[in-house]
């Protein structure tokens, strides 16, 4: 057997192998990219009633750090009651009272592990999975010989997806 023949055959088996042992991250990375196009409307997302104990007198930034609502600004102060979009603050007594939406436990979970950032236990994960999308984008060249009909036909196919991908990133 001739040299590519055989690098080509070790590429082919590695790609399939791992293809099948990362089946159920990409299925997960493949529906959660799909809920994250959503992410900026109400889409599967349940309204959830937030009630909290803080500090009194917290202005709208600290109060913002406190219940995790980034760019939190009060719409109106009145008697004691500063309200903003989805809630309310007794800036007497602390008492918060806030509306959050969110995902389904499942898929909260996905997207979060899928906008994973060095800060998150699991980033490795991602780390290794996008090597992993690499290889098989690397590997897919050598899953034919050269000279065959299906390689060429696959080179053309190759160079539109760069050509579709370039015009995706630069218009």
């Amino acid at each position: 057997m001739s040299k590519q023949r055989e690098v080509s055959n070790k590429m082919r088996i590695y790609h399939r192998y791992l293809g099948f042992f990362l089946a159920g991250i990409m299925a997960v990375y493949a529906l959660s990219g799909v809920v994250l196009i959503f992410r900026d409307t109400d889409f599967l997302k349940k309204e959830i009633l937030n009630e909290k104990q803080v500090a009194a007198n917290l202005n709208a930034e600290q109060l913002g750090k406190e219940i995790k609502i980034k760019r939190l600004k009060f719409s109106e102060v009145s008697d004691g009651i500063a309200t903003f979009k989805g809630g309310s603050y007794n800036t007497q007594t602390g008492e918060v009272s806030y509306t959050t939406k969110r995902l389904p436990l499942v898929l909260d979970k996905m997207t979060h592990l899928h906008k994973a950032k060095s800060s998150d236990p699991l980033y490795f994960l991602n780390m290794f999975f996008g090597g992993a999308l690499l290889f098989f984008v690397i590997s897919s060249f050598w899953m034919f010989l050269p000279n065959t009909t299906i390689f060429k036909k696959g080179m053309y196919f190759a160079a539109a997806g760069v050509v579709l991908t370039l015009i995706l990133l630069l218009v």
